[in-house]
């Protein structure tokens, strides 16, 4: 049994390695898009979000990045929307020519109508799979923190939340 699942996955290796390209011959600047929605089972409320930002590779492992999140919300007699605007650094280890995990923390603002207008904190870590040397798929995990001061971190460190994201991005 333990033969026959190596077996199974050195054949998956050999059959995808024509599509790992090496990500070297793409330039500096990044660019993702990510998008989210919901509804209810009616489809007459629900919300949807988009995610974009744009990144400057300093070397092949350190990026600062800018990014924007902007929701709109729609529970049938009220609307809102919301946004955060935030600033991250990212280390990127390239462990093969198409798989590229990362790990970083990013500082920004939440603002909006459903909100409380704050500060906000997180750790992150993810993984981008390249599909040619320009083009990938990515998948993120945040844990963002709130705060208005610095007297408010450790109560907003308590009372954080997992933020989740799966995009594609383009290198350039």
């Amino acid at each position: 049994m333990k033969r026959g699942s190596i077996f199974i996955v050195a054949l998956s290796m050999l059959a995808l390695s024509p599509f790992a390209m090496a990500v070297d011959a793409a330039g500096p600047w990044e660019f993702t898009l990510s998008g989210a929605g919901n509804n209810n089972k009616d489809f007459n409320a629900g919300a949807f979000g988009a995610n974009l930002s744009l990144g400057y590779f300093f070397n092949d492992v350190v990026e600062l990045s800018g990014r924007q999140t902007i929701t709109y919300g729609d529970s049938g007699p009220t609307t809102s929307w919301s946004g955060s605007t935030r600033v991250a650094v990212d280390f990127h280890f390239p462990v093969s020519p198409h798989l590229r995990p990362f790990i970083g923390a990013n500082l920004g603002f939440v603002y909006g109508d459903g909100v409380h207008d704050t500060m906000e904190a997180a750790p992150e870590a993810g993984l981008k799979y390249f599909v040619n040397n320009t083009t990938f798929l990515f998948g993120m995990a945040e844990y963002q923190f709130f705060f208005d001061n610095s007297d408010s971190l450790d109560s907003g460190f308590d009372n954080g939340q997992f933020v989740y994201t799966i995009g594609m991005g383009l290198r350039f």
